[in-house]
């Protein structure tokens, strides 16, 4: 059964209440990356489930490049061999008795049988595990085994791509080098391509967009760059993990055209985008570390007029080329900032627990939202 026209892609929506509680909805363009992120148990293995039809919600819609793949209320409900779908599973699910060419070649079954062999071997080649043919899965590599369900997930030339913690089982070398392969990959598929993953820094350097799942509602999507800056709510900043998370009270301009200003502690902070909310209200606020700036001691700057907050150093851990910064604002331990520093800088500048420093919050990272209580000034 078809579905009326509909725009390029995949569209889905999901409700239901037991036994897995779900309110989600999703698109995916052709050639766009969509990671779903969120704590275990969120539904983001259920929302691709779903998708691939190997799980049916109580109520909900899925769309494939107009083709209406399931319709609850229509009583639509295509099998999974029906759907066009390829789903790299977190365990790659391959089996084990089998080559890595007949492992491709199962999923090869809509072709000829002359043609498989061949077939196979190209996207092998594809994956760049040329020479790896008659290899077990046993016999082959984490990240091997990984290409190796790629190219099996490709091999139905999928109208979709379902990529289920792609990366989980390797190490992190190997995580690298499959994280910049599935990068060059996606450019030569037209396809939608959705991906599970925990790792925010993987859907920020992967992904076009992300959504936010949390006990399996859809909290927010946009692009890495909205979602984890500018998150919609307390919850959703603190699902991606943005910890300088404050309460405020916001203040009209102090002249006609100028910044809104936000109260705080004894501060009155610039703020660029008062994003709906008026003078008088009462609002949670979060800053990204990457928007406080360190003032230097031995190089002043200009920007150091820029919301100036001061405290002392509570805990100064150096990571390699960062150092990461924890600043008691006010020297009040109710109220961390954290910040990230290059090490030469926080050398240069003798930051160490008990120095006393001071900080810009820059007006354009401070992102306001919705009040509600934190459960202390920190929401620790």
């Amino acid at each position: 059964m078809m579905a009326e026209a509909s725009s390029p892609g995949l569209t889905l929506q999901v409700r239901q209440r037991a036994p897995i509680p779900l309110e989600a909805q999703l698109e995916c363009a052709p050639g766009e990356l969509v990671a779903l992120v969120g704590p275990s148990g969120s539904g983001k293995t259920t929302l691709l489930r779903t998708i691939a039809g190997l799980l049916r919600p109580a109520e909900g819609r899925v769309s494939c490049n107009g083709q209406l793949w399931l319709d609850t209320e229509k009583k639509v409900d295509w099998p999974p061999f029906r759907r066009s779908v390829g789903y790299v599973f977190q365990s790659y699910a391959l089996f084990p008795h089998l080559s890595a060419l007949d492992n491709v070649k199962a999923a090869l079954g809509h072709l000829p049988a002359a043609q498989r062999d061949a077939r196979a071997a190209q996207l092998l080649a594809r994956l760049h595990l040329a020479g790896l043919e008659a290899h077990r899965p046993a016999q082959l590599s984490g990240g091997q085994q990984q290409r190796v369900a790629v190219a099996r997930a490709l091999a139905r030339d999928p109208a979709v791509l379902l990529l289920d913690e792609p990366f989980s089982a390797v190490d992190q070398v190997t995580r690298g080098k499959l994280q910049r392969e599935l990068a060059r990959l996606r450019v030569s598929l037209n396809i939608p391509v959705l991906m599970v993953t925990h790792d925010l820094d993987e859907a920020r350097m992967l992904a076009d967009r992300i959504v936010i799942l949390h006990h399996g509602n859809t909290l927010q999507a946009g692009t890495p760059e909205e979602v984890l800056t500018r998150p919609r709510s307390v919850n959703v900043a603190r699902l991606v993990q943005l910890t300088n998370l404050f309460e405020g009270v916001l203040q009209a301009p102090p002249e006609a055209g100028g910044r809104h200003r936000l109260a705080w502690l004894d501060y009155s902070l610039e703020v660029d985008d008062p994003g709906g909310f008026v003078p008088g209200d009462k609002v949670c606020w979060v800053i990204p570390p990457q928007h406080v700036i360190l003032h230097q001691r031995v190089r002043p700057s200009r920007g150091e007029r820029e919301n100036p907050v001061a405290g002392v150093v509570r805990e100064c851990t150096p990571l390699g080329e960062t150092t990461s910064v924890t600043l008691l604002v006010n020297d009040d331990r109710r109220y961390p900032l954290e910040l990230s520093v290059p090490s030469h800088v926080a050398r240069r500048n003798h930051l160490a627990a008990g120095e006393r420093i001071g900080v810009s919050l820059l007006a354009g990272g401070i992102h306001l939202m919705p009040w509600e209580p934190l459960g202390g000034p920190t929401g620790e």
